[in-house]
């Protein structure tokens, strides 16, 4: 069965789209946990600032005492919105929730992510764009860390040209040589399949389908939360069953988010 450029399009902007809501149903879920369960939390400092909204930039409305005992509604990233005795709901920075005690007069962990947690990273997955040989590409993938140093990962790519388009599917094995950095570099090797298909009329040019080997550098910079930036430059060989085989550069950059 022979699969049109504009079949293999729709298919990969469907697998792409799935991924993006499993990204923004992972981000919901961890920033909504306490909607359903509204634990409650004592004020330990002599007051909690409560602001109109989650950022510096919305102002104090409202000051909660010391002893009041405040309901956590949601989390957004590094805020929770808090009710207090008196129904004034407000937002509260997590530092300053960091001070609260929970009923029984313990101190409580609200799992801040930042380096260390990037560091200790076992799942991410993410989207990029760039240039394929002076074609446009768009990827996405998953990557589970075996260890600190070592991130297998499957990667899918949609190539779009002005005379062919092409899907490429790898497996790759990434290597950080200094994993606790903030901009943490690696190295990566892989191999899979790589489809091309000829966007010609006058020739009915057949669709090729070849094995592709590849080794690259990049590097990921962890931002803030669970975001990243990732950039990679690979270099592509593609075991063609004609005489030479084919050497291909590609650059990319996207963002990523761990878990």
């Amino acid at each position: 069965m022979k699969i049109s450029s504009v079949d293999t399009k729709r298919h990969l902007s469907r697998v792409l789209l799935t991924l993006a809501v499993l990204v923004a149903g992972l981000q919901a879920n961890a920033w909504t946990v306490f909607e359903k369960y509204q634990p409650k939390v004592l004020v330990s400092d002599p007051y909690l600032e409560l602001r109109t909204g989650p950022g510096r930039g919305y102002p104090i409305f409202y000051v909660a005492g010391q002893g009041d005992e405040v309901v956590m509604l949601k989390r957004r990233t590094d805020w929770f919105k808090v009710r207090t005795p008196r129904d004034k709901e407000g937002w509260v920075h997590i530092s300053e929730m960091q001070h609260t005690l929970d009923l029984d007069g313990e101190q409580i962990d609200f799992g801040a992510l930042g380096l260390n947690d990037f560091t200790k990273r076992r799942w991410e997955m993410g989207f990029n764009g760039g240039d394929f040989n002076g074609a446009s590409s768009l990827s996405g993938y998953l990557g589970y860390a075996l260890t600190p140093n070592i991130t297998v990962q499957l990667e899918g790519t949609q190539i779009l040209g002005d005379f062919s388009d092409g899907v490429m599917a790898s497996a790759n094995i990434l290597m950080y040589p200094f994993p606790k950095w903030r901009l943490s570099p690696y190295f990566t090797i892989g191999t899979g399949i790589i489809k091309t298909q000829p966007q010609t009329t006058i020739v009915a040019a057949e669709d090729r389908e070849d094995e592709i080997a590849h080794a690259g550098v990049g590097a990921n910079l962890y931002l803030s939360d669970r975001f990243m930036l990732r950039m990679e430059y690979k270099r592509h060989t593609v075991l063609t069953s004609r005489d030479d085989n084919e050497e291909i550069d590609q650059w990319k950059a996207g963002f990523s988010i761990f878990f």
